[in-house]
């Protein structure tokens, strides 16, 4: 009975099993044609698929090493592209539900694996290596999603490429190219008002920016699955209605849950005397804080419960109090002068869902412009108070992707949806699933690992 279970036919039976559930997940019966060079590979060995190695006679240590490494490098591939992957919080903007230099696993699966849109590419590096783009463009798949085990739900932390990221700077790529256009429109708008010239419009403004930083720069165009990868909270589902009133959030006219970690920035006064770093230690606040002070106030990204903690535990603090953002922010979604918005108070807004229907008009075009023309792939023109889409007057428009809204739980220092607006269903990567390893890049040796944080699970409830 043993003898069967190691034997050829039971092993071929094993593969093929395993071979066809992957098919039928991918979808791709082509595949099946893969079924004789299994049956070669465990029955009829006619053909050595591993070339590298001497059927029937003992190889060398090192062809044994080379046979494991490949099996390796092949199945961490696989895995990486259906499974799961590492990811690296990179910047602040999820503080303090998550800190920088914690790495993450991101579970695919949970919202079912994208199938890879550039399928030639170099394993494991996302869209470059120095000065080299890591993927070719000359063959692209269409958008496919494999099945998963849900979908992106309200307040679940979600990793996602990023939207903006379509055209990138090279120069700058911390910073979209649109930013970077309408930064550069502002400014020449900025310059002919104090000049006393004669003020144009803003889409001639726009345009003259775009030639500018074309150029002036190296511009590259990368696929969906090559743009960055961001990890953000979704605070909107498809359907949903926003606004945020004061900083507080609020979904479909009810205010988001108050998570633990979601911070802001506060003024922090003294009595006059200065703090001490080392009390700023015990609360996790870097010494570099320090450097943004206003002898006796200081500034700080906090949580409430931190902010409270400050307040009530060192005597030389006086008072502790949130600040917000006044005024209009022009590089705020949706990028019109018809809404005088800020990170605090922004809205209402309504999120996109596949199949719904919305009128359009020059007031409503701001907000979907970019799905119609970018995401969704139309052609868009306006003439007048006229809306073409492909040629054709339009009056309304039908969506045909689901799209979400994202923002970081350090709501003043995040770049976010409120900058660059909704996330396609297409762009979503995964699920982070827990803390594997967490470095702090202030400290050195042993004291780098934060092992309070190693293998700790993600719950986006705190």
């Amino acid at each position: 009975m043993l003898d069967f279970f190691k034997g050829k036919y039971f092993r071929f039976g094993l593969a093929t099993t395993a071979y066809l559930l992957f098919i039928i997940w991918l979808g791709n019966y082509w595949l099946l044609i893969g079924l004789p060079i299994i049956y070669d590979i465990y029955v009829s060995k006619k053909v050595n698929w591993a070339f590298w190695k001497k059927r029937d006679q003992k190889n060398s240590a090192f062809i044994e090493w080379l046979d494991a490494l490949i099996f390796a490098f092949v199945a961490v591939a696989l895995i990486n592209i259906y499974l799961f992957q590492n990811y690296k919080i990179p910047t602040p903007s999820m503080e303090s539900t998550m800190l920088v230099g914690d790495h993450l696993y991101v579970s695919k699966v949970s919202y079912g694996p994208r199938a890879p849109i550039t399928p030639i590419s170099f394993p494991f590096a996302q869209n470059r290596l120095g000065n080299t783009e890591t993927y070719l463009t000359w063959i692209q798949q269409d958008y496919k999603r494999l099945k998963g085990f849900g979908k992106v739900k309200r307040n679940d932390i979600v990793v996602f490429n990023f939207p903006a990221g379509d055209t990138v700077v090279l120069e700058n790529t911390a910073v979209s190219y649109y930013s970077i256009v309408r930064s550069t429109a502002m400014e020449a708008r900025m310059n002919d008002i104090n000049s006393g010239r004669t003020v144009r419009n803003w889409e001639a403004y726009e345009n003259y920016a775009r030639k500018r930083v074309r150029d002036n720069t190296h511009i590259v165009y990368r696929p969906i699955d090559r743009r960055d990868n961001y990890i953000k909270r979704c605070v909107a589902v498809p359907g949903d209605s926003l606004k945020i009133v004061h900083s507080q959030v609020f979904i479909n006219g009810e205010a988001q849950p108050a998570f633990k970690g979601i911070q802001y920035d506060y003024l922090v006064q003294t009595n006059g005397r200065p703090l001490n770093p080392r009390a700023l230690e015990d609360f996790d606040l870097p010494l570099s804080s320090l450097g943004i002070q206003y002898n006796p106030r200081y500034s700080f990204q906090l949580s409430e419960e931190k902010a409270n903690k400050l307040l009530s535990e060192i005597s030389d603090i006086v008072k502790v109090e949130k600040r917000e953002r006044t005024g209009e922010n022009y590089l705020l979604f949706p990028h019109s002068d018809l809404y005088e918005w800020n990170e605090d108070n922004f809205g209402p807004i309504w999120i996109p869902k596949e199949g719904a229907t919305v009128a359009l008009d020059l007031k409503s075009l701001p907000f979907y412009k970019h799905i119609i023309e970018v995401y969704e792939g139309n052609s868009l023109k306006v003439e007048g108070e006229k809306i073409y889409i492909n040629g054709e007057l339009a009056s309304s428009y039908t969506f045909k992707m689901d799209y979400y809204w994202m923002m970081g739980d350090n709501r003043h220092s995040s770049s976010d949806s409120r900058y660059w607006g909704y996330v396609p269903e297409n762009h979503i990567v995964g699920k982070p699933k827990f803390i594997w390893l967490s470095l702090d890049k202030n400290k050195k040796f042993l004291s780098k690992i934060r092992f309070d944080r190693m293998f700790k699970i993600v719950d986006p409830e705190e």
